[in-house]
């Protein structure tokens, strides 16, 4: 059974087709600039890349040649479309109308479009490539998998704001959270890698890279994670603040003369570590040799300490913890950051490996606790595309 996952941005459309016999990726690739000059698809099959430079003006575009590709005598995997079973589509927000994935109809699109109110520079791109992939491939089965479903188990008392209540029925304010394919996937992978069940154990799931969020696991079910109505609440990330004082919009406001639209998008694309640093949002760039000084060590310093913040609310409010899982970009590659969050909680049971930190192995789960530790530390690579197909298989059948 041949899975395609598409994952479609406003100009953009990431894919990979899976062969779910052995859950391996059989091509993947990256439609780029899509309704802008210079589109371009960079395809990858059979240990070769391949880039196509045509105009794409929409998505319905994108994906025919996407198709076209994996059909193609000089770079295809396939012989036909018949080979590909199913379509599964990332889609960002599902507000509290879906709680698990699910097959698409016109209802589903329906309601996908209404929430687009909540994810304005997803949801609209999330349906644009459901509806490219069903008129280019009628017959075949477009399952919806959702960033913000495996929050959906979070108590009320956890996803609830400050606010009125009437507010958060009339208006549907309330903490969602992201990232959750992934959150999903590195906890069930520390549960096998452990050889327990995920129902007894507690884990707290740290996605970090451009975009992070921290999510405490209890029994295998979302109970609180960092990211609230929108991916700008939390840690401070690449560009966004994270957590911040309301006050402090009108406060800019007034100071700088700014629309409350400026101000947002002050906080959501010239803030968080590239704000303090005044100059990466990459913390790559942050922490190269000779530059990780200054205000580029200070914007590394409070992401860190940010991080730990959460672990050790999230601990709290599971009433403990047995596994702290790094995942994603930075919580994959980043040693510096790891130690900074986990290397000091020694009083949580921690028994922190240095050594085995910074001597982890990319691409691989790796332990960086050291065998005498109460609390399991692990490196998780993420795999969300993997995640999708699963669910597109199991709602597919």
């Amino acid at each position: 059974m041949k899975i395609l996952v598409i994952n479609a941005g406003s100009s953009s459309l990431k894919y990979q087709l899976i062969d779910m016999t052995n859950e391996s990726v059989i091509a993947k690739g990256l439609c780029e600039r899509i309704a802008i000059s210079g589109s371009v698809l960079t395809h990858k099959a059979n240990g070769k890349e391949f880039v196509f430079k045509n105009d794409m003006p929409n998505h319905k575009v994108a994906i025919k040649m996407v198709l076209d590709a994996l059909v193609s005598p000089e770079c295809g995997v396939i012989k036909s479309m018949d080979e590909i079973a199913a379509v599964g589509h990332r889609v960002v927000h599902s507000a509290e109308d879906f709680t698990s994935s699910v097959l698409v109809n016109d209802e589903v699109l329906k309601i996908c479009e209404k929430n687009s109110e909540l994810a304005p520079l997803h949801n609209p791109a999330n349906v644009m490539g459901i509806k490219a992939c069903q008129e280019v491939m009628p017959n075949t089965p477009m399952v919806a998998v959702f960033d913000t479903a495996f929050h959906s188990t979070m108590p009320d008392y956890a996803y609830l704001y400050g606010i009125k209540y009437s507010d958060y029925k009339n208006y549907r304010i309330r903490r969602y959270g992201f990232h959750g394919t992934s959150h999903m996937f590195v906890s069930g992978e520390a549960a096998k890698y452990l050889g327990k069940d995920i129902k007894d154990l507690k884990i707290i799931t740290c996605h970090l890279g451009n975009g992070s969020s921290i999510t405490a696991v209890d029994g295998g079910k979302s109970v609180d994670t960092s990211m609230g109505f929108t991916p700008l609440e939390g840690v401070p990330m690449g560009t966004r603040s994270g957590n911040i004082d309301p006050a402090v919009i009108e406060y800019l406001m007034q100071k700088k003369g700014q629309t409350i639209s400026e101000v947002m998008n002050y906080l959501n694309k010239e803030c968080g570590v590239l704000g303090i640093s005044e100059n990466s949002s990459d913390f790559r760039d942050l922490m190269a040799e000779g530059v990780f000084n200054g205000k580029n060590k200070l914007a590394v310093d409070a992401f860190a300490y940010n991080v730990k913040k959460y672990v050790g609310a999230y601990a709290a409010a599971m009433n403990g913890v047995d596994v702290i899982v790094f995942t994603a970009g930075v919580g994959e590659n980043d040693p510096y950051i790891r130690g900074a969050v986990a290397g000091n909680l020694q009083y949580m049971g921690v028994d922190f490996d240095d050594e085995a930190n910074k001597n982890f192995k990319r691409g691989i789960i790796s332990e960086i606790s050291k065998p005498s530790s109460k609390v399991k530390v692990l490196v998780i690579p993420t795999n969300e595309e993997l995640v999708i197909a699963r669910e597109t298989k199991r709602l597919a059948k």
